[in-house]
């Protein structure tokens, strides 16, 4: 008997959520089948069974969150041993898993037998404890259930106390709370409940695995990382020229360059001449600034599943014609929601791009733990005044929020110039 567990899928991830099972209880599974979808805090992910056997029972149903470690489902491999196992999750990437990721799954093993007596096992408590009695659950204040569970009731005004748990020992799960609020309640009770009355009529959005870490992520660059913001403007005509030069060039083959593909490149070159600014900060021993050799840049991207960054590597390195073909398909992938945790990892500094949207200038917060981002807003006609004359320019604003730990506001200034005089002579750019 093999107990499945949650497995850890990237560096950040604490916890998963269950999106969807594949297979149901009597169900036979063999080495390569979908086993289960998880919502991690970077991407939805599917997950292949690795040994053979029965699906026994699920222990963590659709939208319930657990711990990495936690068991999810038992697998009968017809062994009579029972312990913790994480083998019965592929090692074997599918095309939404690479195996790298899945080599960050934890295991859970037998420990080591000392002498000729039987192993000694780890032993999960869900094994050895006998199933809960009401009398034998956690006291009315201390219900069992996930934290995603807890704050749900908080934000629906419930009390766990008032909800029977049907998960495993009484545990009160996700779809106890949705048959709660869905049962008549008696006029009497509306009538004693003025304190969870709303007026303003909400409707509550419970945040999903990727929305959890956002909030999670930049509230923590918020909050923890000092800052400093500097903007620049730059005058971007011969840049759509160029563009429109390319794109005329390749409309044979269908590549198409963006504005933002050629953004991604000029910035790629200002960080490789300002390595500073290519940095992450690190609170080992006294603080350390970590200068990254590679130039990995994040493109912040608008996704059903709300804001990702997918990573375009090597920048520095790549022709605007890779970049725009990479960048695309990233785009795509989030759009599927079948982004991988490799295509988000690694990043060293990221670009968000409002200016499809209007936006003429803007702050973005920092994506941890990188030292800078870039903002950048849309390009407008304006007019200016050169030698005397009045003429029309088309100007970009980018603007610089900077880690102040690592990076000092001359060495962010250094960085704009730089970045402002490629996007002004673009054949820098593509050179």
């Amino acid at each position: 008997m093999i107990d499945i567990l949650m497995p850890r899928l990237s560096d950040t991830m604490t916890e998963g959520a269950i999106a969807e099972w594949h297979k149901k209880p009597g169900d036979a599974v063999a080495p390569g089948d979908l086993l289960v979808e998880i919502e991690t805090d970077k991407a939805l992910m599917e997950q292949e069974a690795y040994d053979a056997g029965t699906l026994v029972e699920i222990l963590v149903p659709e939208g319930e969150n657990v711990a990495i470690g936690t068991p999810i489902a038992r697998l009968d491999d017809g062994s009579d041993d029972h312990y913790p196992h994480a083998s019965a999750i592929s090692d074997e990437p599918t095309n939404k898993v690479t195996t790298r990721e899945a080599a960050m799954a934890g295991r859970a093993t037998p420990a080591k037998a000392e002498d000729d007596g039987p192993p000694a096992l780890e032993v999960h408590p869900t094994m050895t404890q006998a199933p809960d009695t009401p009398a034998d659950r956690e006291p009315a204040d201390r219900q069992a259930a996930t934290p995603l569970v807890r704050r749900l009731a908080r934000e629906r005004g419930i009390q766990l106390s008032d909800v029977t748990g049907s998960g495993p020992g009484g545990r009160v799960v996700r779809a106890d709370l949705d048959d709660l609020q869905s049962a008549p309640r008696p006029a009497a009770a509306l009538s004693h409940s003025p304190a969870f009355e709303d007026t303003r009529e909400p409707q509550a959005v419970p945040f999903d695995g990727i929305r959890q870490a956002v909030a999670s992520r930049l509230t923590e660059s918020g909050t923890t990382v000092p800052t400093f913001t500097a903007t620049v403007s730059a005058d971007v005509g011969a840049l759509l020229a160029l563009r429109a030069q390319i794109n005329e060039t390749n409309e044979a083959s269908g590549t198409k360059v963006s504005v933002n593909d050629l953004l991604v490149r000029a910035a790629a070159i200002a960080l490789r001449a300002h390595p500073g600014v290519n940095a992450s900060y690190s609170p080992i021993g006294r603080g350390q600034t970590l200068l990254h050799r590679r130039v990995n840049v994040g493109i912040a991207v608008a996704s059903p599943a709300g804001l990702v960054v997918p990573v375009v590597r090597d920048a520095d390195r790549a022709a605007v014609s890779a970049i725009a073909s990479t960048s695309r398909a990233l785009i795509g992938k989030a759009a599927q929601r079948t982004l991988t945790t490799l295509d988000m990892s690694d990043g060293t500094f990221t670009i968000s791009n409002l200016g499809m949207y209007g936006i003429e200038h803007f702050a973005a917060l920092i994506n941890p733990p990188e030292g800078a981002i870039l903002a950048v807003g849309a390009a407008k006609e304006e007019l200016a005044l050169v030698d005397g004359n009045v003429e029309t320019r088309t100007c970009l604003r980018l603007t610089l929020t900077a880690d102040h730990r690592i990076i000092d506001g001359a060495m962010g200034a250094q960085f704009l110039t730089t970045l402002v005089e490629l996007l002004e002579h673009p054949l820098r750019v593509i050179a």
